[in-house]
């Protein structure tokens, strides 16, 4: 029997998006765990790397992690992986602001997770899901995230405007979780 591999996050949005899209025939048990891991600084790539390898220090086996981006074209990728610190002090309607300046509104919400066997040689393996979009007025519910401002490209409904099932259709996220479901599959 396979290890469970544990996804550290103390976000429960992201865990519920993210067996609601992973769905009931994943092949390894998934169980969940809040650790508070370092806030790297860098490219998503690395930061990600370098999060599953502090994951796996401490858990001691297969792990997932999970990091989120929000990136404004108009500010040449920013926030991107620092959207959290820019969310945390200025909410959804700072973010929409900081664009003011700038008539490019476009911006690309990328989710990467990171998986480690936990084995100390084992590769860092990366899936990664991009969804386009544009920064706009905050619309729908406050409660996860930047959701309120990002409109995917070709809809007229914010994120937080969608019913969560249309979300975890279209989602960077759920385009990430599909590329992991993949690698797992294929063994399965």
């Amino acid at each position: 029997m396979s290890k469970s591999i544990v996804f550290v996050t103390g976000n429960a949005k992201k865990l519920e998006e993210f067996v609601a899209i992973l769905g009931k025939n994943f092949p390894r048990e998934i169980t969940s765990k809040k650790i508070d891991l370092p806030e790297y600084q860098g490219e998503i790539d690395d930061i990600c790397r370098n999060k599953c390898r502090a994951a796996v220090d401490l858990i001691k086996g297969p792990v997932i992690i999970e990091d989120t981006c929000l990136c404004f074209n108009a500010m040449k990728g920013l926030p991107g992986p620092y959207i959290k610190w820019f969310l945390d002090k200025l909410g959804p309607e700072g973010l929409y602001q900081m664009l003011h300046g700038w008539e490019d509104k476009s911006a690309e919400a990328i989710c990467t997770f990171a998986y480690c066997t936990g084995e100390p040689n084992d590769p860092v393996l990366l899936f990664q899901g991009r969804t386009q979009g544009t920064i706009v007025s905050p619309r729908g519910p406050r409660d996860f995230g930047w959701d309120p401002c990002f409109q995917p490209l070709g809809g007229d409904k914010t994120y937080a405007e969608l019913p969560k099932e249309v979300k975890n259709q279209i989602s960077h996220r759920s385009k990430a979780v599909e590329k992991l479901k993949e690698y797992f599959m294929k063994d399965a």
